[in-house]
């Protein structure tokens, strides 16, 4: 897991760096309406999960909690909204977070995939995220099941590693944000591991790069998963909207802003993931071609900015998609197999007036 994060610099006095002055990527109200965050600010974390015995699993990205916080129970609790409410919050300030020995079941995730982006202004239209790559059940426009994530599926399909293309083989090349191809991506994700075989903050340096790369735009495009379909004997799912009216069809691309604005935390950072992330609109490929690897380099070379989680059966972890990346590693031959609940927020957008997670953080007087 790394986050994106988009932070302040400081430069030598006597170094003068022109800023390039283009147009942006669209504000958030040129966005249709069934693609838009409703929320009319950033949210406060309230601290209501603070009593819970936890620890920050590095300074810049991750809390883990212990069995003594069940997700199950604030679902239950009389004060649920608040309490899911606080946890989607810390979700987007932390990035990540890990939860151990939990019992909850498929329904649970999805009844709490589904709150933690209602209760953070996710459009109306947005439901549940359903994967372009799944079985043809006709329940599943109405109720969205949890997503499996095997490994058995993953080596037949070619998975996000594509074993049965001519790619690297790299690990780093999976790094990606959930269905971030789609007109509208996911905004929270939660991952629960059920079978586990044995275990075998950054930022560009000149301000005015940093400038120009907010007036950007990315296509994003999955076009591989006719293929990883096709292996599985399916078909990419073009019959019914996939969990927003904008995501329908058999093309799988979509044009993001290349810094993007996280409505909960009104921070901005880097949308531009290895996984889906295919090219920089609006110049050549040479320059796209650079831009993409300078920008993945940040958050790949930058070690500070990482978290791995050491899995154990029934372990949960709940991540914001719209400033981080994940990736699995691929150093297992046995199953591997969990389910993943993933619910969709709003189409990406770039607010000129959002400030940096350092700027952020330094205005609140706060570490994280």
């Amino acid at each position: 897991m790394a986050p994106i994060a988009v932070s302040e610099t400081q430069t030598q006095a006597a170094t003068a760096h022109p800023v390039l002055k283009l147009r942006g990527p669209a504000p958030p109200e040129a966005t249709p309406e069934v693609g838009r965050n409703t929320l009319p600010g950033p949210l406060k974390y309230n601290g209501l999960l603070e009593e819970y015995p936890h620890f920050e699993v590095t300074p810049s990205i991750g809390r883990e909690y212990g069995k003594e916080l069940q997700l199950t129970d604030l679902l239950a609790a009389e004060n649920a909204d608040d309490l899911i409410q606080d946890l989607a919050v810390l979700i987007s300030r932390r990035g990540v977070c890990f939860f151990r020995e939990q019992e909850c079941s498929q329904d649970n995730m999805m009844k709490l995939a589904r709150r933690l982006g209602e209760l953070t202004g996710r459009p109306k239209a947005s439901n549940m995220c359903i994967h372009p790559v799944s079985e043809y059940t006709p329940e599943l426009v109405n109720t969205p099941k949890t997503q499996v994530i095997s490994a058995d599926r993953q080596r037949k399909g070619g998975g996000i590693n594509r074993r049965y293309e001519d790619v690297s083989r790299w690990a780093n090349v999976a790094w990606h944000s959930d269905v971030s191809f789609e007109k509208v991506p996911s905004d929270y994700s939660m991952l629960k591991v059920n079978v586990l075989p044995p275990s075998g903050d950054s930022r560009p340096h000149v301000p005015s790069f940093l400038a120009y790369l907010e007036t950007l735009t990315c296509q994003h495009n999955a076009q591989f998963f006719h293929a990883e379909a096709e292996k599985l004997g399916l078909k990419v799912r073009d019959d019914i909207e996939r969990g927003n009216p904008l995501n329908k069809g058999d093309v799988l691309t979509a044009s993001h802003p290349v810094v993007r604005t996280n409505p909960v935390t009104g921070w901005k950072a880097l949308f531009v993931n290895r996984g889906f992330s295919h090219r920089i609109e609006g110049v050549t490929k040479d320059e796209s071609d650079m831009i993409m690897k300078y920008i993945n380099d940040i958050a790949m070379m930058n070690f500070d900015c990482h978290v791995r989680f050491r899995w154990e059966k029934g372990s949960i972890a709940i991540w914001d998609n719209r400033s981080t990346w994940h990736s699995a590693t691929f150093d297992y031959e046995e199953e591997r197999a969990g389910e993943r609940a993933s619910s969709l927020g709003e189409v990406p957008y770039f607010d000129p007036n959002s400030i940096s997670k350092s700027e952020g953080l330094k205005q609140e007087g706060n570490k994280w």
